[in-house]
């Protein structure tokens, strides 16, 4: 059975049992509103490891926009109905002053990885992101901790977290899930109308495509000039970046002559959208 524990008190004292028992901890930090993409995390969390925590925050440090986090959809009810019959052992719902007592006065950054991309448009994200996945990662002392691929950014600042930090946890990369239609899962999907809902996958198309081209070892400016204007084309309002990003470092690239990353964030319908696909340089 499932429990959900909303302290760190109680949270300790079942991680010390655990370890105590020789149990290796998996954790897959989250902010709620599951979908498939969060529950195959857990499931291979439960392959992988003795005891899984499934962590449901909404951190308001990591959102720049006040409206954005007041609409922020919260469905702990359903969200512990559909983890418990996966298996999952603990949902930690620690309420804000849980994470961020009185007098909090400390922050995370991480410089480097999260530089441009999502870090150019959304000042102080990834400094939310590295606070609060730290807490988390010492909170519930996990073994391995699970992420998504399609967050490729904050997936690399928290690789960089945890090394410089030395927080003796693995992470675990996972590929990012789709719809059947090719658009990545995310929880911001439900605010599409149904319109949009229809021109959405035209992204992951579009960059599928245009990655295979930069594949072949091509300029990149040319072929990212012509993307930007295919997805605006398909009917998106904006392209906030589309970028080839070295894997390792996510530095800026000329041409994929290395394993690299296409990543884009577009705003369809008023809805921020954001993707990624791995560039395999040809031999």
């Amino acid at each position: 059975m499932t429990a959900t524990l909303h302290s760190r008190a109680e949270l300790r004292a079942q991680v010390r049992t655990w370890h105590r028992d020789g149990l290796r901890i998996g954790v897959v930090p989250t902010m709620g509103a599951l979908h498939e993409g969060h529950l195959a995390l857990v499931r291979r969390a439960l392959a992988e490891t003795d005891r899984v925590i499934v962590t449901i925050f909404v951190n308001p440090k990591q959102f720049n926009n006040a409206s954005d986090l007041s609409t922020y959809p919260r469905t702990l009810d359903a969200d512990t109905a559909s983890l418990t019959p996966l298996g999952t052992h603990v949902v930690y719902a620690p309420g804000v002053d849980e994470i961020y007592p009185a007098g909090f006065a400390t922050n995370v950054s991480v410089s480097g990885v999260s530089e441009g991309l999502c870090g150019a448009h959304r000042p102080g994200h990834f400094d939310g992101v590295a606070t609060v996945v730290a807490k988390l990662l010492l909170q519930t002392g996990a073994d391995k901790a699970y992420f998504g691929e399609k967050d490729f950014q904050q997936l690399q600042v928290v690789r960089r977290l945890v090394a410089d930090l030395d927080i003796p946890v693995e992470i675990v990369p996972c590929p990012t899930v789709r719809e059947a239609d090719g658009l990545a899962m995310s929880s911001r999907n439900v605010r599409l109308s149904p319109e949009d809902r229809a021109v959405a996958p035209r992204l992951a198309a579009i960059l599928t495509r245009t990655a295979g081209a930069l594949a072949g070892g091509g300029a990149a400016a040319p072929l990212l000039a012509a993307a930007t204007a295919d997805i605006l084309a398909a009917g998106f309002s904006e392209v906030e970046y589309l970028e080839l990003r070295a894997e390792d470092g996510l530095g800026p690239l000329e041409q994929a002559d290395r394993p690299a990353r296409l990543l884009v964030a577009a705003w369809l319908g008023g809805v921020r959208l954001i993707d990624n696909v791995a560039v395999r340089p040809q031999a």
